[in-house]
């Protein structure tokens, strides 16, 4: 087995030095004897002999079990784990690729890597580096080539994603007065009034429209969940102005998501909104929808999250057809929804000193 430290000699000065040849580290023995160097070395060696000699045993044993244990790096595991995703999945899975904070990662085998390597790649990234090598480890352990974590899960940092905030009407109505183009314009307004993700709208087609039912209909390209949602009249405009066959946003349609929020970013920049992404206007749409008294299972199926009034009416092969947003706050603000406020139980007063039993 190779020797982790060796010794050398300074010309000038005649004092022996050990060299680390996995670090590079070089550090003084304080010695110009040869012979007092050597022990020195020898003991150095000897204190990491044992725990690599006990890794190799093992690899030894791994590697009859899978032949590719001893050269699978990183870069193989996360090309496998993007060769499983679809859509816009693989499409994050390749970006992950570019991230700065695990290219010096990749290139190291899998079995050899230490936890310090992980660990200095989670400090100097970012929470979707975090997130993503998270799953990329827990890959690696459920595929059998790591036979024992090397960030036990209690120790990874903590996902801490900023805060987000929704647009207020306000905002809304500055973003459009600044936007010149009348596709963009729509766009903004199936958003805000439909509280859809930014690629389900601009995906949104002529044939999603059932006029006689003044229903639409989309699969979200996230979950794969249906949502059919009834529109009012603010949207039924806007319908009614773009193509009446194909993509309802053909130029938009063809966009990737990330130029998407860069040209809404740059358009906010314009009038002065800051603080804001195009999914915002999902938060908006769910902040409205608490606001007016909107049900809950209404908003979840809207939004196209799971809720327990979804499984139930899918269970029995079922579709809920929700009214639109913009008639139930018309309803709300003519007085004929009265939104329920939400009561939290009051425990009576007991005299100083006694305690009150619950069960």
């Amino acid at each position: 087995m190779k020797n982790r430290y060796r010794i050398y000699r300074r010309l000038k000065s005649g004092v022996f030095y050990v060299h680390d040849s996995q670090t590079g580290k070089q550090e003084s023995l304080g010695t110009r004897d040869r012979a007092e160097a050597r022990l020195l070395l020898n003991a150095r060696n000897e204190s990491v002999r044992q725990p690599q000699l006990n890794l190799q045993i093992a690899r030894t044993y791994l590697a009859g079990a899978d032949e590719g244990l001893a050269t699978r790096t990183w870069q193989h595991a996360i090309e496998a784990l993007t060769g499983t995703k679809r859509g816009a999945n693989r499409e994050r899975w390749l970006r992950v690729l570019k991230d700065p904070a695990l290219l010096p990662l990749l290139p190291n085998v899998i079995i050899d890597t230490q936890a310090d390597t992980l660990l200095t790649a989670l400090q100097n990234g970012t929470v979707s580096t975090n997130v993503f090598l998270r799953r990329l480890h827990n890959f690696c352990m459920d595929m059998n080539w790591l036979p024992w974590p090397l960030v036990p899960k209690r120790q990874w940092p903590s996902v801490r994603f900023k805060d987000k905030r929704a647009i207020t009407s306000q905002e809304h109505q500055r973003i459009l007065a600044g936007e010149r183009s009348t596709e963009w314009q729509h766009y903004y307004e199936l958003l805000w009034h439909l509280g859809g993700s930014q690629t389900d709208i601009a995906s949104l087609a002529a044939e999603d429209i059932d006029w006689t039912a003044r229903t639409i209909a989309y699969a979200r390209r996230k979950t794969g969940s249906h949502a059919v949602i009834h529109f009012g009249e603010s949207v039924a405009g806007v319908l009614q102005s773009r193509p009446a066959t194909g993509c309802l946003f053909p130029q938009i349609a063809r966009w990737k998501e990330s130029d998407r929020a860069k040209a809404f970013i740059r358009g906010c920049k314009l009038v002065g909104v800051s603080g804001v992404s195009l999914h915002s206007y999902r938060y908006a749409w769910a902040e409205r929808a608490k606001q007016c008294g909107y049900p809950e299972r209404f908003a979840q199926e809207a939004l196209g999250h799971n809720s327990k009034a979804v499984h139930r009416a899918y269970a029995k092969k079922a579709q809920m057809k929700l009214p639109s947003l913009e008639s139930y706050e018309k309803q709300a603000a003519d007085g004929r929804i009265i939104p329920l406020p939400s009561v939290s139980p009051v425990l009576p007063q007991l005299p100083e000193g006694r305690g009150q039993k619950i069960g």
